[in-house]
């Protein structure tokens, strides 16, 4: 099992030049779970992330790592500790599975240090725990959506950190390797420990995969805290501006959202009483 760290943010501020995305967040993730950051497009899910990963400067507050700001940790033990996996990876062309894998050991090399027995070890034991080690000398431009996604997983895996950051890792995946992928992370949390922290669009699959939400709305932390608590008809409707019924999901038993639009919903009962067959009768 991985070792427990404590990730949180305080006051965090952070953006784009001038402009203010992430606008004064507090929070902290449970060490050891799973917690995904949910809200509508262009709400400040990824750039709060990339804050966190410290692909972002902030402009005011901290992220802290076990009680320690990350912009004073050096890069390379930050990456011992922290990995992420960012929305639309790009691998080098022709690149096979084992090598692009095998770059995840980059926070562990050192000056003058060849590879090791050691790199062996993780190479292997992440293309393992991913499904893909047959596929170790293909090429990653040969592989399905789902493969490829597997293979990014490993090679983050690969530089053994026990905090991993996912910025919607389900992105332009069918349904099927979604899930497929999401009971990946929750195997690698269930078996190893890790601390997982990742941005999802569907609303559903976060309330079913989480041990722990956070709701943002225009930048600002409105709701956090264990999708069965927090996922209500008014929660949707002031994150995502969505009229909805939200039920218990029959498979998983966690907060499933129905949304309602302008078409194709079944009117409301009506709150007037049938008429009986014998007063039906007498009004003919």
């Amino acid at each position: 099992m991985t070792a427990q760290h404590l990730l949180s943010t305080e006051d965090l501020v952070s953006g784009y030049g001038a402009t203010r995305i992430v606008d004064g967040i507090d929070l902290q993730f449970p060490a050891g779970g799973i917690s995904v950051i949910v809200g509508a497009n262009a709400c400040g899910k990824s750039t709060l992330l990339k804050t966190i990963a410290r692909l972002l400067p902030t402009q005011e507050g901290a992220v802290v790592l076990d009680g320690k700001r990350i912009d004073r940790i050096p890069t390379k033990e930050l990456a011992r500790t922290l990995g992420l996996l960012p929305q639309q990876p790009v691998a080098p062309e022709g690149i096979v599975v084992a090598d692009l894998v095998g770059r995840g050991r980059h926070p562990h090399q050192k000056l003058f240090r060849s590879w090791t027995a050691d790199d062996d070890r993780a190479v292997t034991e992440a293309l393992t725990a991913t499904g893909v080690l047959e596929l170790a000398d293909r090429a990653v431009d040969e592989l399905s959506g789902g493969q490829r996604q597997r293979v990014w997983i490993a090679m983050a895996l690969a530089q053994e950190t026990d905090v991993l950051l996912l910025d919607e890792p389900t992105t332009f995946l069918d349904v099927s390797h979604q899930i497929e992928v999401l009971d990946l992370l929750t195997d690698l949390n269930a078996t190893r420990g890790t601390t997982i922290v990742m941005v999802l669009h569907d609303i559903n699959l976060a309330a079913r995969y989480a041990d722990a939400l956070f709701a943002l709305k225009k930048g600002r932390l409105i709701a956090s805290g264990a999708p069965a608590d927090i996922v209500t008809s008014e929660l949707v409707r002031d994150v995502f501006e969505l009229d909805s019924l939200v039920i218990d999901d029959p498979v998983s038993g966690a907060p499933m959202v129905l949304p309602r639009g302008r078409h194709h919903v079944r009117p409301e009962p009506s709150s007037s009483p049938t008429p009986s067959p014998a007063t039906a009768g007498a009004d003919r």
